[in-house]
């Protein structure tokens, strides 16, 4: 049964959909759960900044931020009593699935717990969706779990 649960998280609601659907799964089974994230440092690299500011204040401004989402997940997972470690993976220029994927094969995970906004038809085209990326080119399971969306949610 799945012993390593690798659970990528930003802080949304979503992706605190896929954290309590891991944490079920891991007192089920004993299992250690594996929070990263990724920062997207590409993202940001607009071509209308200079590089020194992007690089001064931008950055670390948002490795503080995925350290905060880490921090504030990783609480969670221990109040429900379950085994935590997290990584934070700083990416430039690769899809975030992409460094899911290497990450989980690193570890290595058993499993792939992630939150999805299960888009459709042109919201899908235009954002795309690392979850069904995760889901295509893992070599793990991979578990998708679709948050209800409120009305407010866009």
């Amino acid at each position: 049964m799945y012993q390593r649960i690798l659970v990528p998280v930003d802080g949304s609601g979503t992706a605190n959909a896929g954290l309590d659907e891991a944490i079920k799964l891991a007192r089920l089974t004993q299992a250690t759960i594996r929070l990263v994230h990724v920062v997207d440092e590409m993202i940001v690299a607009t071509g209308l900044e200079p590089a020194g500011a992007m690089i001064g204040d931008l950055i670390p401004a948002m490795k503080a931020a995925g350290e905060k989402v880490l921090a504030g997940a990783q609480e969670r997972v221990q109040a429900a009593g379950i085994p935590v470690e997290t990584h934070l993976i700083e990416n430039f220029g690769e899809r975030t699935s992409d460094q899911v994927i290497e990450d989980a094969k690193g570890w290595p995970a058993d499993l792939i717990v992630i939150g999805t906004h299960g888009r459709r038809g042109m919201r899908r085209l235009m954002l795309g969706s690392d979850a069904e990326q995760i889901l295509r080119l893992s070599t793990v399971p991979v578990l998708l779990v679709r948050r209800e969306q409120a009305a407010t949610d866009a």
